[in-house]
């Protein structure tokens, strides 16, 4: 026995070896091919800029760096892995277009989505698998099926007025404090599943607030070490996130969301009603006629990422988009009495869409709080990567990229570009947006938070309709205003959030006075 456990450890040393032995060649060989790239010097060896990026205002270190060091910025992250950042457009250009699938989504971020998720859109790769599940998603999420929701949108957006009605009216007075991160959070949960499904899980009335918690938990608690520890080690051991208590946390949302999903799935099968316009229906109908043979664990995976996709980034969108009216007194003024005027209680999509400062707020809060702050891609292989003018010290218009290398291309960088928006780019001005369409002013890259190129957010329509028809409801009925005594600031969760000034979750305590 001593001999065969003698053995298993020289094995196993063998194989450690090995291991790192590959790790220290890639690591020096991507130094090498990547020296020439300016970017900070480490500020710790063990965590390179990871402890800066987590406990810094979200996306305020590649502000810092691009200002200093250029368009492109090498940076090492944890365990002295290297990752560039990048804001050239020819390179995101190519990143996002004709390069698109050389460049996957890194391997943690996968790993992260396969877990809460499953396989569905967003962690699957390769131009044909994301091809066919891309179109069997697109009729779910097309113009014409978003138009045939708009009522529901009201309908949601009304039941949470009436809820808010009834806060000022307890409160004695003609005002509330309402704390809006939850509301928006069981407003965009309770949407998202009616559009999906057809069913009302009544999170506006209270409901299944187990449910909401176990979704919410998962990204809406991040002031924690051992949030820190696995946002800085997953991206070099993706299987982090499956241990400790944010496994368990995980693999309960995952749970959770699936039971929902299947249940829905399940029913919907029996039915086999084809005149139901609701996300589900649409997407198995999409099925049928295209004859592929989908399983009912991928059709779960693709309901699972619709749920959170309609969850995180809605909840955080109304949030700031309520918080910057809130805090913009005439802004708000002059957007309500454009609704007001419109002449309708409820408009169309196409008739929203038609209101300039409306849509002119909407763009506004994109570009100064974009939900997914950095868009994460992965060399899948050493690539010539197209820049638009040579680095210092070369004439090729082009860069080597290391297989595996990490690229982070900062959104909130790229919408805040002075060149583009002007030196008032940091200030929110809806009006900018009325003044460049009527000079004729327009950027090929100037919304850059739904992505763009073939991986774009399929869900952009759908996100943009719902948020106008809850703003317009919200704006005919209420006042917003934000108490002198809270303080708010941008947090890192698995989107950016607002929030109290060191508390943990988020939080936005708002003033609400009835009209």
């Amino acid at each position: 026995m001593v001999y065969i456990s003698s053995y298993l450890l020289l094995v196993a040393a063998f194989f450690i070896g090995i291991h790192l032995t590959r790790s220290l060649l890639h690591y020096f060989s991507v130094k090498r091919s990547l020296r020439s790239i300016p970017g900070p010097n480490p500020s710790s060896i063990l965590w390179g800029e990871e402890w800066a990026l987590y406990h810094t205002a979200p996306g305020s270190q590649y502000v810092k760096w691009h200002r200093e060091y250029g368009k492109i910025v090498k940076f090492r992250g944890a365990l002295g892995h290297q990752a560039l950042s990048i804001i050239d457009p020819r390179a995101i250009t190519y990143i996002l277009g004709e390069g698109a699938y050389n460049f996957p989504k890194p391997d943690g971020v996968r790993a992260w989505f396969k877990a809460t998720l499953g396989e569905g859109i967003l962690w699957t790769e390769g131009k044909e698998l994301h091809e066919r599940q891309r179109r069997l998603l697109a009729p779910a999420m097309s113009k014409q099926s978003v138009r045939n929701l708009t009522p529901l949108f009201y309908e949601t957006s009304s039941r949470m007025a009436a809820s808010w009605c009834k806060l000022v009216e307890n409160s004695n007075t003609d005002q509330a404090e309402v704390e809006i991160t939850s509301w928006a959070g069981r407003f965009a949960l309770d949407t998202i599943i009616i559009a999906a499904f057809s069913c009302d899980f009544g999170f506006l009335s209270g409901h299944h607030q187990s449910l909401l918690a176990a979704i919410d938990g998962l990204t809406n608690n991040e002031n924690k070490l051992s949030s820190f520890y696995m946002r800085a080690l997953f991206w070099v051991f993706p299987d982090i996130i499956s241990i400790g208590t944010k496994g368990e946390m995980i693999r309960l949302t995952k749970h959770e969301l699936g039971k929902i999903a299947s249940t829905m799935w399940r029913d919907a099968k029996i039915a086999g009603d084809i005149d139901r316009k609701d996300l589900m229906s649409l997407m198995l109908r999409a099925i049928s006629d295209s004859g592929d043979n989908i399983s009912e664990e991928e059709t779960v995976a693709q309901m699972r990422t619709v749920i959170s996709a309609g969850y995180e980034t809605i909840s955080a969108l109304i949030a700031w988009v309520l918080y910057e009216l809130a805090i913009h007194s005439e802004i708000q003024t002059h957007l309500r009495k454009e609704i007001v005027t419109s002449g309708k209680s409820e408009l169309s999509m196409d008739e929203l869409n038609c209101l300039p400062f409306l849509d002119g707020v909407i763009k506004e809060t994109l570009r100064l709080h974009p939900p997914i702050i950095e868009n994460h891609h992965q060399a899948a292989e050493t690539i010539n990567l197209p820049i638009s003018e040579p680095l210092t010290g070369s004439t090729e218009p082009q860069i080597i990229i290391p297989k595996g290398t990490i690229i982070a291309i900062p959104v909130n960088v790229i919408q805040t570009d002075p060149s583009v928006y002007g030196d008032d780019a940091h200030l929110f001005r809806p009006e900018r947006w009325l003044e460049r369409q009527k000079e004729g002013i327009r950027h090929g890259r100037e919304i850059f938070a739904f992505s763009e190129g073939p991986r774009a957010c399929i869900g952009k329509t759908f996100a943009l309709t719902e948020l106008k028809v809850l703003v317009t409801t919200l704006l005919r009925q209420f006042q917003f205003s934000l108490s002198c005594t809270h303080d708010i600031e941008a947090f890192q969760s698995f989107v950016i959030r607002p929030r109290v000034r060191g508390e943990g979750p988020s939080s936005l305590p708002l003033v609400i006075q009835k009209i």
